[in-house]
């Protein structure tokens, strides 16, 4: 072993598989790229929903391309199936799914409040409308006529109505 390779093997840190199953880690280490030494946990999670040598064996039958997404899977399964040991994930997406359904029915109930509301806001405009429009026309009206003429028969007449002041003009 060169010098070179000796320096290289005392810097690599173990991966987090190796580490906590306490193997030497070498530098074909199937599980190092996916479980890092500072990632321990998500090891620990995955090692004890799968164990360690299905783990390897599942990274293994998947295409390199797509080994990390397989990780990343793994880890995400495991992490379910201890917080929830009977259904795993599949409690998490079908209490997922419930939740969609509920917020669908409120939506729907929601539209139709609105559709509601928006009802009683066109019939009340109507009603303004018609109120407004006979309060506008029912004094002036003569006859169907609008007419904007000067009418003399509302001018001051001061021989009618005198005015008494003390004003000196």
């Amino acid at each position: 072993m060169s010098l070179e390779a000796q320096a290289r093997a005392r810097t690599h840190q173990p991966c987090a598989a190796c580490r906590m199953l306490r193997r030497r880690c070498d530098s074909s280490c199937i599980l190092a790229p996916y479980f890092p030494c500072n990632e321990i946990e998500k090891f620990a999670g995955v090692h004890k929903v799968f164990g360690a040598s299905n783990v390897i064996k599942m990274i293994q039958m998947v295409e390199e391309t797509n080994r990390e997404d397989a990780a990343k899977a793994l880890v995400y399964e495991a992490t379910a199936r201890i917080r929830d040991p009977v259904y795993g994930s599949t409690g998490a997406i079908f209490q997922l799914q419930k939740m969609v359904q509920e917020l669908k029915m409120q939506l729907e109930s929601t539209k139709a409040r609105v559709l509601e509301l928006q009802q009683q806001k066109n019939q009340l405009l109507g009603i303004l409308l018609n109120v407004n429009h006979l309060d506008l026309l029912s004094p002036i009206d003569h006859g169907g006529s609008f007419s904007l003429d000067y009418d003399d028969s509302m001018a001051y007449d001061p021989s009618k109505f005198p005015v008494e002041s003390d004003w000196i003009f």
